[in-house]
């Protein structure tokens, strides 16, 4: 038995088309059920969750406090099971999603945590530029060419994973403090709940069979909503760093003079390779620059809490 989770928001119409691709998941040996918290919604996602309960093995919860982390949280108490897999509500998931997980989770039994493939499902054509991006941090998308086996930490991405229930009834929860929330917020919320594992001794395993496809919507193609995203990225690197059950064996805390001649350098390339005219060198050097703005974002946010609780 498995349970799937996933939060969602004020996205109707989009999650009825995810509801229906769940429909057509082939059900794992030991069976499933699929656990949607309903973050706050205000539009039809509680009429459009409700249609779907008599087609899939479907139980629903509400948390009107808004944020994904303190929803998923809240779903924890519906698990059933001795695996949760965990997904978003954009995502749409291949025939064999669940089973191809279930059949890692019981081979590998060394391991607790499972990663599986994430491909994009583009809303209209992307522009020639998205080259130019790294597609993890910026669309939550995989290596296409990454063999199955063990799997870096921090490469387990959060449209697709999947934990032993055990750690969840050992009392491990996500940190509410992180993922989105509304507005700008620290990214990584998963990233940070799988490093804090790897700390206390928990692997993870990639199985490239296990397909999901994660919408990508045609705001998320414009370079303004790429570079916000950026800022997002940075203020989530720099909040995992400062956290010392999550931060990476390499990972330090930037000193904010550090930070700050790293937004004047890039700064620099910024202006030299525009009077150059070379467009994907100035695209990237601006991601890099809102990339140190985050961090520097949140050393002063974190500046701000730490004298606030002296």
């Amino acid at each position: 038995m498995l349970t799937v989770l996933f939060a969602t928001r004020d996205r109707a119409v989009l999650l009825r088309k995810v509801l229906e691709a769940f429909c057509r998941l082939r059900p794992p040996p030991s069976g499933w059920k699929l656990v949607v918290v309903d973050n706050g919604s205000r539009d039809g996602t509680a009429e459009a969750i409700a249609s779907f309960k008599d087609r899939l093995p479907l139980q629903s919860i509400f948390e009107p406090a808004a944020g994904k982390n303190l929803a998923l949280n809240t779903g924890l108490q519906l698990l059933e099971g001795d695996l949760t897999v965990l997904t978003d509500d954009d995502v749409f998931p291949h025939p064999d999603w669940l089973v191809e997980l279930r059949r890692a989770a019981d081979a590998q039994r060394d391991f607790s945590i499972f990663a599986g493939a994430i491909l994009p499902r583009w809303e209209v054509p992307p522009p020639d530029w998205v080259k130019w991006t790294d597609p993890g941090p910026v669309y939550t998308l995989t290596d296409p060419t990454r063999p199955e086996g063990p799997l870096a930490p921090a490469m387990v991405f959060g449209p697709n994973m999947a934990l032993r229930s055990g750690i969840f009834q050992s009392g491990i929860r996500f940190d509410p403090t992180m993922g989105p929330r509304g507005g700008s917020y620290p990214m990584g919320s998963e990233t940070e709940l799988v490093l804090r594992l790897a700390r206390q001794g928990h692997s993870a395993w990639y199985a490239p069979a296990a397909v999901v496809e994660h919408f990508i919507r045609a705001e998320q193609l414009r370079k303004d909503w790429v570079l916000r995203r950026a800022i997002r990225y940075g203020r989530g690197k720099y909040r995992l760093a400062c956290n010392p059950e999550a931060r990476e064996a390499s990972a330090q805390v930037p000193r904010r003079r550090f930070l700050v001649k790293k937004i004047a350098k890039e700064g620099l390339i910024i202006a030299a390779a525009s009077v150059s005219a070379r467009s994907e060198r100035v695209f990237q050097a601006r991601w890099r620059l809102n990339y140190w703005r985050g961090q520097l974002a949140e050393a002063r946010i974190l500046g701000r809490i730490s004298r606030n609780h002296r």
